[in-house]
């Protein structure tokens, strides 16, 4: 049959591609038209931890919201996971508001620095005294979880804040059967622990590790929790407690006073946005985090590689060779409360274009090739969980303790282990770090300042899909998000993103980490051929905690990593 269209009018190659792009633009503009504003009817919690995990689909099914859930997740780690939150640390919540349109916010609930907190404090005859920043009260930093819990009940719950503590409380008091990951983080700190003696009493058995299904209880805890919970802010910053934490510190050596718990505040940031080529938003971790910065550069990078064309050691190559440019510019980062952010300068496509066109394919950049920027290094025990509701309310939060069990101190009578959260800052400005670097002053110890951190809790949201995105690990967070969110835009299935195999590069030390079985030995030559340095990894590292809606069938999944304990759970 002959062709009856004019060749005029006949589609071109070029002419298919703008009706396709144009049928996707009126797409997201009719998505964008309704504000996303569909709701899964389903909800999803993954934690790191099985009673948290309970905890949080208890809350959902009594009638609260993912904000009432994240209220009681973050309290239920605090009492099955004393090694990697508590209330005595801090935090970061990123926020999905299922309004119309849909609203993302930035919960920061980072510790601060005591007022009496001096640059120099950690330095005596000229040296860094390491350890004073690690354990005991002059490492800890005054706490915001608390604050954050009450914050996110008042503003966002739907139940009362007591009802939201209710299953912390009674974990704390009942308490929990120890179990191996328990076991194998205490003895990492055993020493520590057993200096304390409220700590040795509380999360040891005559001073050794609590043997497995050993019932650890903490009643103290669940005081502390009971009076939050009756009292709101006031019961933990202000009042008996606060003057029980404030001498329990003192006594012991710390710099806390009254006046530093009545200061401290919870800050509402604009989360970082970004967007993806396919018109879908990343929204990540503003300062004082640097990590949602490095993941956005290093997708950015990678976009401009045409990353999904590569086999497997090229595409590795890529990765590596975004993560030391992102990771480069850490360094110039701080609390936004002090330090200006450059975040505009350093996200902007000619900047992305000009990182992208320094990534050579057939060889390795050494990052002493790249102009430095200054160094850091950071704690990596941490917690992570995330929570969606029926309606599409979700929270991605990573909740803090720099050390496994903090600074390894409880303040007596209160069951608040402290975090060693001043550990975060660049105590010597003068000296260097453990890699020979010298520290960044925009992250220097001052007075009321927050550390940086690069906790990372990430959303990728769009018209189609909404994806949850969150790990502890610290410096190693960012690579292992990016790690997560890669396998999400390669249409890996949702089990996979939190099990995909990891490797890792800061820019400093110009070094590969990766898991056994990241690479195989024939992709470890080709890389070592193109000039990367590599070392594997003792142990698999991370916990990350994934929530995926696919807002075009409503499927709603939830995974949690294989190399933890954690579970993730949908339900109506």
């Amino acid at each position: 049959m002959p062709d009856l269209v004019p060749a005029s009018l006949r589609p071109t190659r070029r002419r298919l591609q703008a009706l396709r792009q144009a049928a996707t633009l009126v797409g997201l503009l009719f998505w964008a038209s309704l504000g996303w504003a569909q709701s899964p009817r389903h909800f999803a919690v993954a934690t790191a931890h099985p009673q948290a995990s309970a905890v949080g689909r208890q809350i959902l099914a009594d009638g609260g919201n993912a904000f009432d859930a994240a209220v009681a997740v973050s309290a239920a780690l605090a009492v099955v996971e004393p090694y990697g939150s508590g209330l005595g640390g801090g935090g970061f919540f990123l926020l999905r508001e299922a309004a119309n349109p849909v609203r993302h916010r930035f919960l920061d609930a980072r510790e601060r620095a005591p007022l009496a907190a001096t640059a120099d404090m950690y330095l005596h005859d000229g040296e860094v005294q390491r350890h004073l920043s690690l354990n005991g009260p002059l490492a800890a930093a005054i706490p915001g979880l608390p604050a954050a819990l009450v914050e996110l009940s008042k503003d966002r719950g739907r139940l009362p804040l007591a009802q939201s503590l209710a299953p912390a409380i009674a974990l704390a008091r009942q308490g929990f059967a120890v179990d191996a990951v328990y076991r194998e983080r205490a003895g990492w700190r055993l020493a520590a622990l057993r200096d304390d003696a409220e700590s040795a009493r509380l999360f040891l058995h005559d001073g050794d590790l609590p043997s497995l299904g050993h019932v650890l209880r903490q009643p103290e805890l669940a005081d502390t929790l009971e009076r939050l919970a009756r009292e709101g802010r006031a019961g933990f910053y202000a009042g008996p407690l606060a003057r029980r934490l404030v001498d329990g510190v003192r006594d012991a050596g710390g710099i806390w006073s009254l006046a530093d718990l009545a200061a401290y505040r919870t800050v509402e940031r604009e989360p970082l946005r970004f967007t993806l080529h396919n018109g879908q938003q990343l929204i990540s971790a503003p300062p004082p985090s640097a990590g949602g910065l490095a993941i956005a550069q290093s997708l950015g990078i990678l976009e401009r590689l045409d990353w999904r064309q590569a086999d497997h050691q090229q595409r590795s190559h890529l990765v590596i060779e975004a993560l030391r440019r992102a990771y480069r510019d850490r360094g110039l980062l701080g609390d936004p409360d002090f330090v200006a952010a450059p975040l505009a300068q350093l996200l902007a496509p000619p900047y992305l274009d000009q990182l992208a066109a320094s990534v050579k394919a057939d060889r390795a950049t050494p990052s002493s090739d790249l102009p430095p920027t200054s160094a850091w290094r950071e704690g990596d025990h941490t917690t992570h969980f995330t929570v969606m509701d029926a309606e599409g309310n979700a929270v991605a939060a990573t909740l803090s303790l720099n050390m496994m069990f903090g600074a390894a101190f409880t303040v007596p009578g209160t069951g608040v282990l402290l975090n060693d959260e001043m550990d975060d800052f660049a105590a010597d400005l003068h000296g260097s770090n453990a890699y020979g670097l010298s520290a960044s002053p925009a992250n220097a110890i001052a007075a009321g300042k927050r550390p940086l951190s690069s906790m990372s809790p990430t959303f990728v949201d769009g018209p189609e899909v909404f994806a949850s995105f969150g790990t502890p690990g610290g410096s190693r967070i960012p690579s292992m998000v990016l790690l997560g969110i890669l396998a999400y835009l390669d249409d890996q299935p949702t089990h996979a993103w939190p099990a995909v195999p990891r490797f890792h590069h800061q820019y400093l030390p110009d070094v590969v980490e990766y898991e056994e079985d990241a690479f195989s030995g024939q992709q470890l030559d080709d890389l070592k051929a193109l000039g990367h340095r590599l070392t594997p990894m003792k142990r698999a590292y991370g916990n990350l905690q994934v929530i995926h809606w696919d807002k075009r069938n409503g499927t709603v999944e939830a995974a949690s990593d294989p190399r933890g304990i954690g579970t993730a759970l949908v339900g109506n």
